[in-house]
């Protein structure tokens, strides 16, 4: 994956660079010594790596903002870093960069139960937020699989979703403000404590902009009272094509699960040999779960059952309780780290109609077969949120290029049948050089005006999102 090479210049500030940043940090928050900023080298998309010229971590918004208007000012690039959780290599280094992590900003800072909200640092990550609020009943409805280690600040830069996303909506449906240090230094407030907002919707461009924009540094967070239950039924199915037709129908039919999640075998065996859970050795699995009152829950899953029927399924598995709703969901929680005993595996995320499902199911294992490498299917059904994950053995030579060739097939595929190249893993440098083959010259166009407006000097996560033939004329050195 081609990187820019790094500004000479840049680096060569290193050493005014370091005596300025610890003029306005703690000795411990500027982290210089080549061995240790090698932690700071890739994201969860770990087959590109490069280590950062420094990596600092802030502990406030006016310690971010002093550090941003330090490089700033010496034209060093800056690259937002959440929790490093990124499947697209969106917090991936440049050799002349200061990498910018939020780790250590991860307080509560207000919680308002009367009016649903809860403001906290971006550090703090996704399920702790849901933890400081449920002894009261509440709790935060976007569930990244990684919730328990991905951070807030991460959830906004990609529009992050989930299981529950079906009912409760992505990151961008759960986002009502933001404090953003602009690359120069200054501060604004987007939004805030309220419904929606006069004017641009500015929120709306911020929330999946993935670090292009500003550095988000605090977020104000819609919560939701706990439902008065949940139940899962699992459904088991002789072909993947049946299970994506199955999927089709629950959607049209009215019905709305808070989930609707799919596993095809490969997946499944893996699961079940890691989690023990109970699953059936079948080609394609739904876990189906909906909410509410029990009469509600009965009423909803009586039908929900009735379309699986019709579907001649080989299996089917309602919940009676909270032991059996658990070991339900135990493989589907466990599925990568199950796929990562097995193999090496490249995780993508393409968004697709669901009414398209059964036909690029198929389509998915033509391609598989056509490049020899297996595709194991998982993932967010119910809005179409596709998680192909191709198995490949990174020590082979020549293996890597052919599994991303044939995860750009599958993305284009995705684009074909009307979708698009991403749900919630954002573009980072994965998808950037696919961006043409979704828009058009003129629409990347308008896209790129609006990083001009916030970073003038594109200094912020350089080499991300916008394919680097296209960004040429304005990455130009300082």
């Amino acid at each position: 994956m081609e990187m820019p090479q790094p500004d000479q210049q840049v680096i060569a500030k290193k050493a005014s660079l370091i005596a300025a940043l610890h003029e306005v940090l703690p000795q411990d928050a500027v982290i210089s010594d080549p061995m240790e900023t090698r932690a700071y080298e890739c994201d969860a998309l770990t087959a590109y790596r490069c280590p950062p010229m420094l990596a600092v971590l802030p502990s406030s918004t006016e310690e971010v903002s002093d550090v941003l208007r330090i490089c700033h000012a010496q034209g060093v690039p800056v690259v937002p870093r959440g929790a490093g959780t990124s499947l697209a290599g969106g917090a991936l280094p440049t050799a002349d960069c200061v990498i910018l992590g939020v780790a250590r900003m991860n307080d509560v800072l207000e919680t308002d139960y009367d009016n649903r909200i809860i403001r906290v640092q971006t550090g703090r990550t996704n399920l702790s937020v849901t933890g400081a609020v449920e002894d009261e009943g509440f709790f935060y409805a976007p569930d990244p699989s990684s919730q328990l280690a991905c951070a807030i600040a991460g959830n906004i830069a990609m529009n992050s979703g989930g299981a529950h996303c079906l009912k409760y909506g992505v990151t961008t449906n759960n986002l009502l403000g933001v404090t953003m240090v602009m690359m120069d230094g200054r501060v604004v407030e987007i939004g805030g404590a309220h419904l929606d907002s006069g004017g641009l919707d500015l929120l709306g461009v911020i929330c999946g902009s993935e670090g292009q924009l500003g550095v988000v540094t605090e977020a104000t967070l819609r919560i939701l009272h706990k439902p008065e239950g949940a139940r899962p039924v699992l459904i088991g199915f002789d072909s993947n094509e049946v299970a994506g037709a199955c999927v089709s129908d629950i959607i049209k039919s009215g019905i709305l699960p808070v989930a609707i999640e799919f596993m095809d075998r490969p997946c499944i065996r893996a699961c079940e040999a890691f989690a023990k859970a109970g699953y059936p050795d079948c080609e394609a699995l739904l876990i189906v779960e909906v909410e509410g009152s029990a009469a509600e829950i009965d009423d909803q899953l009586s039908r929900i059952i009735a379309i699986a029927k019709a579907h001649n399924p080989v299996e089917l598995r309602e919940a009676r309780d909270a032991d059996q709703a658990g070991r339900i969901w135990l493989g589907r929680k466990s599925a990568f780290g199950a796929m990562g005993q097995i193999n090496d595996y490249m995780c993508l995320d393409g968004t697709i109609p669901v009414s398209t499902l059964p036909e690029v199911l198929r389509r998915i294992g033509d391609l598989s077969k056509e490049y020899g490498l297996e595709v194991a299917n998982v993932f967010h059904a119910g809005d179409g949120n596709m998680h192909p994950l191709i198995l490949f053995n990174a020590n082979q030579e020549g293996q890597l290029e052919t599994c991303e060739a044939l995860g750009a097939e599958i993305l284009k595929l995705c684009v074909e049948v009307g979708g698009c190249l991403t749900g919630e893993h954002g573009v980072g440098i994965e998808k950037r050089d696919l961006m043409l083959h979704q828009y058009s010259a003129q629409d990347l166009e308008a896209q790129l005006r609006v990083k001009d407006v916030f970073d003038p000097k594109w200094l912020l996560n350089p080499a991300k999102v916008f394919p680097l033939s296209v960004t040429a004329a304005r990455r130009q050195p300082f």
